[in-house]
């Protein structure tokens, strides 16, 4: 069993390789648009969605075959092709280059997994099972979308503005504190505003 370090990473701006644009790396890619990485993709072919994304210059897309040289100055890879041939001599030119890698699907040929993620606004829950069952990830992060329902977009917005309330008050460490840590329920906020009526108006006004 290998032990994972989980944590969320900020591509912002960061170099990523993607080999291969087909049905498998598409939503790869599309992944990687959504945290706003710099994104170079080389592949025999892409699909439709993919030649958008190019045209639209949101990513740049080379149609050739894989060259070493693709992965200087990225900060990670990923692998989507059918081929394990390919999929393996990328892996190891990424490893000799010291770039993070993930070849979708290919548990041993992965530096980190892609998790099953529930996203709520600025709250994201991810499971992963290390790669051994992405069925069963799957499965439980359909379980934690019935739990944790849309509004909970809002309700994190609505902490994220508190926080800020509580941390730009008059008040001593010690409440600030307290209030920081009871903020995970909705009493706690109306507490916190209540208390500070003068910011809760402000906030009110943004």
């Amino acid at each position: 069993m290998t032990n994972l370090f989980p944590m969320f990473l900020k591509l912002e701006g960061k170099q990523c390789l993607v080999v291969g644009a087909g049905k498998i790396g598409e939503p790869k890619i599309g992944g990687l648009l959504e945290a706003g990485a710099h994104i170079r993709v080389v592949a025999l072919d892409a699909s439709p969605a993919v030649r958008e994304w190019a045209r639209a210059g949101k990513l740049e897309l080379e149609l050739r075959a894989f060259a070493p040289e693709d992965l200087d100055g990225a900060f990670l890879a990923v692998v989507a092709t059918n081929s394990r041939i390919l999929n393996e001599r990328v892996y190891y030119e990424a490893q000799r280059r010291r770039v993070l890698c993930n070849v979708v699907d290919v548990p041993d040929l992965c530096d980190f997994f892609y998790p099953a993620v529930v996203r709520r606004g600025d709250l994201q829950i991810a499971v992963s099972t290390s790669g051994q069952s992405p069925s069963l990830a799957q499965k439980i992060r359909q379980q934690l979308e019935k739990q944790f329902g849309p509004g909970y977009a809002a309700w994190v917005a609505e902490l994220g503005k508190t926080r800020e309330l509580i941390l730009a008050s008059d008040l001593n460490k010690v409440r600030k504190l307290e209030l920081l840590h009871s903020l995970a329920s909705r009493e706690a906020v109306e507490a916190a505003l209540a208390e500070i009526p003068e910011l809760a108006a402000k906030g009110e006004g943004a």
